[in-house]
C-alpha cells in the first residue's frame, strides 16, 4: 500500500528508536488487521539490554532539552505539528488498516495530535508560575517550574496517535523526552508516526525525544514502571492494569498519569430533544465500534419517554452499515480482536442471565472476502437495571444498556452509582436541570457534558478521570503541570536574616 511506503514501513521493522534506528533482536510481533484478520507486517521487538540504550539516549536528550528556552522547545513543537500535518491523510489510513476504526476517525485522531501540537506551540510560552509577598522585609517570593526528566508513555490500542500527541507535545514543551511504549496490537502506528516526526528532531540532534521501544511486558513494561530514571509514568489502558501501574510507580515514589476505564452515561430526560440525542447515542455507542474509553455505555432516560426513544434507536441500528472501515459509508468497523467479539457476547449472554432483555443487535458478522476474516459484530442495545454485575463493569465493544430512571435525582444516584468516573453527559432543554447536572451534587465525572454525547473530547480541556478512571489528566487546560516539577523560591535582598513566623533564635 502506497501510504505504508509513504510513512517508512516496510515488510520487516526495527522495534525500537532512540535518536536512530537500532537493530533491534527481540521476538517477532506480527501486526495483524482487524477488518481481515491477515498480517501486516511484523516488527523485532526489543530486549531488556536494547531498552537500556533507549533510556539513556532520552536521558542525554534531557540533558540537552531542559536547558533549551521553552518558546525554542515549543518550535520544535511546531514543526512536528506541520509534518504531521502533511502526513494526516496516510497517518489516518494507517490507523484505519492496524486499529479498525473507520477512515473520518483515523484523521480525526490525527487531527487531534495536530491539534494538540498546536496548543502546545502556544502553552510553551505560557508556562506560568506565580509571584507573592513574603512576610520578611526585604524578601521576595515567587514559584516556578522546571523540567521533570523522562517521561514513560505506555498507549492503548484504540487510540494509537493521539494519546502519545497529548503527552508528547506537552513534554517537549515542559523540557521532557519521551520513552513510548506502545500497545502491541498497534506497533506500525508508532513507527510510523514516530517516521514523520523524526527528521524534525534529528535536525536539531534531539531525536531521542521520541524514543520509541516496542516489546514485551517483562522486557520493556515492567522495567517502566521500576526505573527511577522515569520520574513520570502516563499510562491509558484498563482500570485492572492501571491499578497495578499505579502501585509500583508509587513504590518507588514516581508519578502516574493514569487514564483508565469508562462507563459513560448519557441522561436523558423527558424535556430533551430526541433527535439530538439519539444521533449522540449511535456515535457514541457505535463510533470506533464501542472501543473509545468515552464510548456510551449506558442510557439513563425517564420513563415517560422510554418507549419512543426506544423505538426510534432500534430502526437506526437497523441502518448501521458494517464492514471494511476503509470503505465510504461504513459506520461500525471491526472490533481489535476475536477475544474482544467473544468479551461482548459474554457480557450480553451475563445481562441476559440477569434479567436483561436484548432489544436488538449482538452476535458476530461474518463478511465475505477480504473481510472473511475480520473481527466483525453487530452493535447491540439492551434494556437492563443499573445493579448487574455486568452494567458495573465496562466491556469494550458496541453494547449499550438503556436504563429506566424516574427523574433527574433518581438518574443521577444511578449514574454515579458505578466504580469508574470518565465521561458523562445529559440531554435538557431545562438550565435547571442541566446545572444540577453540572453541580457538585451531580455528575462524579472529570467530563460533564449537556446535550452534546459523552465521546469526543476536544483538545482544550483537560482530558480524564476520577475512581477507577485513575483521577490522571492530558491534554489541555493547565495538564502541562504534570509533565514539570514546582519550585519555590525565596530571594533576599536586604541585609538582615529574619526568620519566618517571627522566630528569634541566638
Amino acid at each position: 500500500m502506497d501510504f505504508l511506503r509513504e510513512l517508512g514501513i516496510q515488510d520487516e521493522n526495527p522495534g525500537a528508536y532512540n535518536g536512530q534506528w537500532l537493530e533491534t533482536s527481540g521476538e517477532w510481533l506480527v501486526s495483524t488487521s482487524p477488518a481481515t484478520g491477515k498480517p501486516i507486517a511484523k516488527v523485532r521487538q526489543a530486549t531488556r539490554a536494547e531498552y537500556e540504550v533507549c533510556v539513556e539516549a532520552a536521558q542525554a536528550a534531557f540533558q540537552k532539552l531542559r536547558t533549551m528556552p521553552a518558546p525554542h522547545r515549543g518550535e520544535l513543537v511546531r514543526k512536528c505539528g506541520e509534518a504531521m500535518r502533511a502526513k494526516k491523510d496516510a497517518l489516518g489510513r494507517l490507523i484505519t488498516l492496524e486499529m479498525g476504526k473507520i477512515l473520518q476517525e483515523g484523521l480525526g485522531e490525527v487531527q487531534e495530535a495536530i491539534d494538540i501540537a498546536d496548543f502546545a506551540v502556544g502553552q510553551s510560552r505560557m508556562l506560568y508560575g506565580l509571584s507573592m509577598h513574603s512576610e520578611r522585609p526585604g524578601h521576595a517570593m515567587r514559584e516556578q517550574y522546571h523540567p521533570l526528566g523522562v517521561v514513560g508513555v505506555i498507549t492503548a490500542f484504540n487510540f494509537p496517535m493521539a494519546v502519545w500527541g497529548w503527552n508528547s507535545m506537552l513534554a517537549w514543551i515542559s523540557g521532557d523526552p519521551c520513552v513510548w511504549k506502545p500497545a502491541p496490537a498497534s506497533p506500525l502506528c508508532a513507527i510510523g508516526l514516530t517516521n514523520v516526526v523524526r527528521p524534525v528532531l534529528e535536525a536539531e540532534g534531539l531525536g531521542a525525544l521520541a524514543t520509541l521501544v516496542i516489546g514485551t511486558v517483562e522486557d520493556v513494561g515492567e522495567p517502566m514502571l521500576e526505573d527511577k530514571r522515569l520520574p513520570l509514568i502516563s499510562f491509558t489502558g484498563s482500570s485492572a492494569v492501571g491499578r497495578h501501574v499505579g502501585q509500583k510507580v508509587a513504590g518507588r515514589f514516581g508519578r502516574t498519569i493514569l487514564e483508565l476505564g469508562g462507563n459513560n452515561a448519557m441522561v436523558v430526560l423527558d424535556d430533551a430533544d430526541l433527535e439530538m440525542a439519539l444521533h449522540a447515542t449511535l456515535f457514541g455507542a457505535v463510533g470506533t465500534a464501542g472501543q473509545r474509553c468515552t464510548s456510551t455505555r449506558r442510557i439513563l432516560i425517564q420513563k415517560g419517554i422510554e418507549a419512543e426513544f426506544v423505538q426510534r434507536l432500534q430502526r437506526a441500528y437497523q441502518d448501521i452499515r458494517i464492514g471494511d472501515p476503509l470503505a465510504e459509508g461504513t459506520l461500525c468497523g471491526p472490533l481489535i480482536s476475536p477475544e474482544s467479539c467473544d468479551a461482548m457476547q459474554d457480557s450480553i449472554e451475563k445481562a441476559k442471565a440477569a434479567g436483561g432483555e436484548l432489544l436488538c443487535g449482538g452476535g458476530r458478522v461474518q463478511l465475505e472476502g477480504e473481510l472473511a476474516g475480520g473481527n466483525y459484530v453487530v452493535p447491540a442495545v439492551m434494556r437492563v437495571e443499573n445493579h448487574y454485575e455486568v452494567v458495573q463493569n465496562e466491556t469494550f465493544g458496541p453494547l449499550l444498556y438503556i436504563i429506566p430512571v424516574d427523574d433527574l435525582d433518581d438518574a443521577i444516584a444511578k449514574h454515579n452509582a458505578v466504580p469508574q468516573g470518565l465521561s458523562s453527559a445529559i440531554f435538557t432543554n431545562d438550565v435547571r436541570n442541566a446545572e444540577r447536572f453540572l453541580s457538585a451534587a451531580g455528575s462524579d465525572c472529570g467530563i460533564a457534558n449537556v446535550n452534546i454525547g459523552t465521546s469526543g473530547a476536544e483538545i482544550g480541556g483537560a482530558f480524564g478521570g476520577e475512581k477507577e478512571t485513575g483521577g490522571g489528566r492530558e491534554s489541555g487546560s493547565d495538564a502541562w503541570k504534570a509533565y514539570m516539577r514546582r519550585q519555590t523560591n525565596t530571594v533576599n535582598y536586604s541585609t538582615e536574616l529574619p526568620l519566618a513566623q517571627g522566630i528569634q533564635f541566638g
